[in-house]
Formats: structure tokens, C-alpha cells, sequence
């Protein structure tokens, strides 16, 4: 290696530190807060590390929150629009990768307009139609509005488009239909796209406050954001507790986490991959 070379490797790696740590250290501080005492999150110069660890945030967030409904609520409508999207924008994908069908480019042009729509400035049709639907106050209404985003069809396009045609036209030349080369050929070659797809779009869903903030009105129905968000603005609940905010604020990033670990192989074999294109 140049002298050159051992002069910038150890500052790329110092830089690449910094920049993590910069990143992490807000969620550092919310996790290690979680375990403090008030005296501890009140202290001036701040606190860090706990001297006493506690888990009485946890307790009161138990005791005063209806934590186990919230969190399968989250669960279900995350879990249902992670699996809708990596069915449907996969379908949708395959169709306008591999397919040839009149209008298909007009259907690619939709896809690429929807994208360049502001999520907010749907809210209100959605909410529209979904009370005309008598879905307000439902799961189905949580789920339905997001079962398919543009984003993923457009993900699993350029990635399905990257299958060679010739693969693809041997299968039908042994008498493959078009279902079964989609979810045995295709399908397992898109493992890395559809993990992408899926971190992507179960942390929007979990961490999705806006939606479920209007289409329910019933606190049966509440997410986890939404219900924490109520729980922080009732005095007579959280009582400016920081400490048990920050408690609820680290459950809801878990599972995002365990999705991300599990995940993480295919994902970023999933961004190498589309850096290759």
C-alpha cells in the first residue's frame, strides 16, 4: 500500500466513525434514557450512562397505556400492507418488466406520475373514499390505502428487468405458465429486491403517524405512534414523564431493528446489486 494509501484509509474510516456516530447518537441517548431516573434526565451537565439502572419508565407505560393492544395493532397493519406491497408491486413489476401488453408504457408513465405526488396531498380523497366504504375505524381502512405504492412497483421493475429474457422464454418453451415462472423462477431471483421493498416499507407503515391519526377515531384502533402521541399530551397519564416517553419511543423502534438485522444481508446485497445497473 502507498504512503498515500495508509494516510487515507485510517481518515475515510475516522470520517465514516464520526458520521455514524453522529447518526446514532440520538437513538443512544432515547435507549439509555429509557432506563433513567428522572433525577437522572433532569441533571445539568447531562447524563449519559445511568448510574442506576431502572426500568419503573417501562412499569408506568405498562400501567398507564394499554401498551400490548397498541403494539398488535401496529403489528397487524405493518405486517398486512409489508406483505400486500411485496405481492401486488411484485405482480405489477413482472407484468411491466417481462410482459408485453398494449399500454404498457402508458402504465410505467402512471407509476412514475405517482411518484411525484405528495403523499399529504392524498390524505384527503383517501379519506373520502374510505368513509364512503364505511372503513373508517378498521383495519382494512389502515391497510387498504397503502396495499401498493408506486415506489415498490417501480423497485421491482428495475430489478425484474435485470432477469434474462432467454430464462424466462426456456420455462415457457417447456410449458410454464406464467404464475408458476413468476413465483418459482422469478420470484427467488428478486430476494434481495423484495427484502428491500420490505424493510422499506414496514418502516413506513410501522412508523406512519399522519394516516392512522385521521381514519380512526376509535382508540381501540390506535397504532402505537398514534396512541403514544395521546398518551405524551394527557397530563394526567404521562405527566411530563420524559423518562416513559422515552421508554415508549425505544419499544417502537425495536421492531424496526429486528426486521432491519434480519433482513440486513439481502438488503444491502439488494443496493449493491441496483449500483450495478
Amino acid at each position: 500500500m502507498s504512503a498515500e494509501g495508509r494516510v487515507r484509509r485510517p481518515l475515510t474510516y475516522a470520517l465514516l466513525s464520526g458520521g455514524l456516530l453522529v447518526m446514532a447518537a440520538p437513538f443512544l441517548w432515547m435507549g439509555l434514557s429509557a432506563f433513567k431516573t428522572q433525577r437522572e434526565l433532569s441533571a445539568s451537565p447531562p447524563v449519559w450512562i445511568p448510574s442506576q439502572w431502572t426500568l419503573a419508565n417501562f412499569q408506568q407505560l405498562l400501567d398507564d397505556l394499554d401498551l400490548p393492544l397498541y403494539f398488535m395493532n401496529s403489528v397487524i397493519v405493518a405486517v398486512l400492507v409489508t406483505v400486500s406491497n411485496l405481492v401486488f408491486c411484485s405482480m405489477l413489476g413482472y407484468a411491466l418488466a417481462k410482459l408485453n401488453f398494449a399500454g404498457r408504457n402508458k402504465v410505467f408513465g402512471v407509476v412514475l406520475g405517482a411518484l411525484m405526488v405528495p403523499g399529504n396531498l392524498m390524505l384527503l380523497p383517501l379519506f373520502v373514499l374510505m368513509s364512503k366504504l364505511q372503513l373508517i375505524d378498521s383495519y382494512a381502512g389502515l391497510v387498504l390505502p397503502f396495499a401498493a405504492g408506486a415506489f415498490g412497483v417501480f423497485l421491482m421493475r428495475q430489478f425484474m428487468q435485470s432477469i434474462p429474457d432467454e430464462l424466462l422464454e426456456a420455462a415457457r418453451m417447456d410449458g410454464a405458465g406464467e404464475w408458476f415462472i413468476f413465483w418459482r423462477i422469478v420470484m427467488p431471483l428478486v430476494k434481495p429486491a423484495l427484502a428491500t421493498l420490505a424493510i422499506l416499507t414496514f418502516l413506513g407503515s410501522w412508523n406512519n403517524f399522519v394516516w392512522p391519526l385521521i381514519a380512526t377515531n376509535d382508540p381501540d384502533k390506535y397504532t402505537l405512534p398514534v396512541a403514544l402521541a395521546t398518551f405524551a399530551t394527557d397530563p394526567n397519564k404521562a405527566g411530563g414523564s420524559n423518562g416513559v416517553l422515552m421508554a415508549g419511543s425505544f419499544l417502537i423502534v425495536l421492531p424496526v431493528l429486528a426486521v432491519f438485522i434480519a433482513l440486513q444481508r439481502h438488503f444491502t446485497q439488494g443496493i449493491a446489486t441496483a449500483g450495478m445497473k
